[in-house]
């Protein structure tokens, strides 16, 4: 006759609570909150970058529920806490490699981000090697599209994200070619995590409703 365990201990009640529909979705919500506490405060300092960054991030976030018409159809939460923690470093950092690096791991967040709603919300089904082949393609796009932006925004309001005055223009040019080669690095890292763990060991298809068919967005 198997013996009685006893009842789960308070981390394991917590991570059963979490891993599930309702669960995940209250600290997702929680985290969409923050982030659009993050886009006031970065407007409030005139920080447009970030807080346009902030602002896909949340966008991105909110693109299940308000497909499939339930609040409870969230991304994994640590998949939103990964894509937080870029503009926490961003805040916190008070030394320039460590607001670069904060750079990188954004766009490799919103890479991240992409990839975990197609695998888990649409019917679009991922090999292991195309899965981090695919992440690290998307975040080599996101950079560009950064440099774009910040581009646009030196042109049209002077400021200095990528053009800065004290750089020749090729040191800028040295520079941004760097910012791929470590969106690529950052790429590796957020594939390797998106098929070692979300896929393997995080149950992101667990946490979607049972009434939702994933393959069929309503």
């Amino acid at each position: 006759m198997d013996r009685d365990d006893g009842p789960p201990d308070r981390g394991e009640r917590v991570l059963d609570i979490v891993g599930t529909a309702r669960g995940n979705a209250v600290l997702a919500w929680a985290l969409v909150a923050f982030l659009g506490v993050v886009v006031a405060g970065a407007l409030l300092r005139g920080d447009l970058l970030w807080a346009g960054f902030a602002a896909v991030v949340a966008a991105l976030a909110v693109v299940p529920p308000v497909a499939y018409r339930n609040p409870r159809v969230m991304l994994p939460w640590e998949v939103l806490a990964l894509s937080a923690l870029p503009l926490i470093g961003r805040t916190v950092a008070t030394w320039p490699l460590a607001g670069e690096f904060a750079t990188y791991l954004g766009v490799a967040a919103l890479a991240l981000v992409v990839a975990v709603e197609l695998d888990t919300f649409t019917s679009v089904g991922m090999t292991p090697g195309f899965a981090v082949v695919f992440v690290v393609v998307a975040t080599m796009a996101t950079a560009g599209i950064w440099a774009v932006l910040r581009w646009s925004l030196d042109v049209a309001l002077g400021t200095a994200f990528l053009l800065d005055p004290a750089l020749t223009a090729e040191e800028i040019e040295t520079a941004l070619m760097w910012e791929f080669v470590y969106s690529v690095g950052a790429g590796g890292i957020a594939g390797a995590v998106f098929e070692g763990y979300f896929r393997r060991h995080a149950g992101a298809a667990d946490r979607v409703p049972e009434e939702v068919d994933p393959a069929t967005p309503r």
